[in-house]
């Protein structure tokens, strides 16, 4: 039994952001057929839901680059890694001190929202406003975050690379956390995610496996955050427009984005 996974943004979805017409024409033909097919990536269930409506996935989907497991079938998270509290207090703290500014995610009662203090730069600007308008998300803008109660999963910060730097090599010393840096396809700052370092799209893959005993895992991605997923799969498949990096580690590099190439790969796979 075989599963295929795919990245989101840069890899499944256009320039847009979104799914294609023919992308989802070609992937419910076969999942209706019987192909395995789901996704893994950075967004939440809010942004990420909303751009794969089209399809009709039936397996649990990997999201917050692991952090959450989510069944589109019964509606619920089937699996939450949190951050420690310890471990947060130091984020904030080394946020202050670095003049940063976080999106912190925090699920209560099996429910996701959004807080944040500060939209420090347009980058951040450009975040916020794309997934309310585009996607109706809910963010809280809070005095101090310090202040915010519940259960954190995730810190966002978006940032030039010189300025996240100091910030992802102090917390790389601590164990309780994992974090993926890379460029923003979209723009010219970096991402710096943060959250519980038993969290990963390795692990989120893992978890399929184990649950489901798929036998072979074929991956699809095009930036830095997908070498975890590569990691834990058995092939690894990058579309043309990948990162270097990414396309050094893959077996196969395939069309791009763009050009429906993960769809098209899929429909030769699945049928010869």
């Amino acid at each position: 039994m075989q599963l295929y996974i795919s990245d989101l943004d840069g890899t499944l979805l256009d320039k847009n952001a979104e799914i294609t017409k023919n992308t989802a024409d070609i992937l419910n033909e076969l999942i209706t057929q019987g192909i395995n097919f789901t996704v893994a990536t950075a967004r939440t269930y809010a942004s990420a839901g909303k751009i794969l409506a089209g399809l009709d996935l039936r397996l649990p989907l990997i999201l917050m680059n692991g952090v959450l497991i989510y069944d589109p079938v019964g509606h619920e998270y089937l699996s939450v890694k949190t951050i420690p509290d310890t471990a947060c207090e130091k984020i904030l703290a080394l946020r202050d001190k670095l003049g940063l500014s976080p999106f912190m995610y925090m699920m209560e009662e099996g429910c996701m929202h959004t807080v944040f203090d500060k939209l420090i730069n347009q980058s951040m600007k450009d975040f916020h406003a794309e997934r309310v308008r585009k996607y109706y998300k809910s963010f809280t803008q809070a005095e101090k975050l310090e202040d915010v109660r519940g259960s954190v999963i995730y810190f966002c910060f978006i940032d030039t690379k010189d300025r996240l730097l100091p910030l992802r090599d102090e917390l790389a010393k601590d164990k309780s956390l994992g974090m993926t840096f890379y460029p923003d396809i979209y723009g010219n700052d970096w991402y710096l995610e943060v959250f519980s370092a038993s969290a990963s799209k390795k692990a989120g893959v893992e978890w399929l496996r184990d649950r489901y005993g798929f036998e072979k895992i074929t991956a699809f991605g095009d930036n830095l955050n997908d070498l975890p997923m590569f990691a834990a799969a058995d092939e690894c498949i990058a579309v043309s427009n990948a990162a270097e990096e990414l396309k050094k580690q893959a077996d196969k590099v395939i069309g791009a984005n763009t050009e429906d190439g993960v769809a098209y790969y899929l429909k030769g796979a699945y049928h010869g």
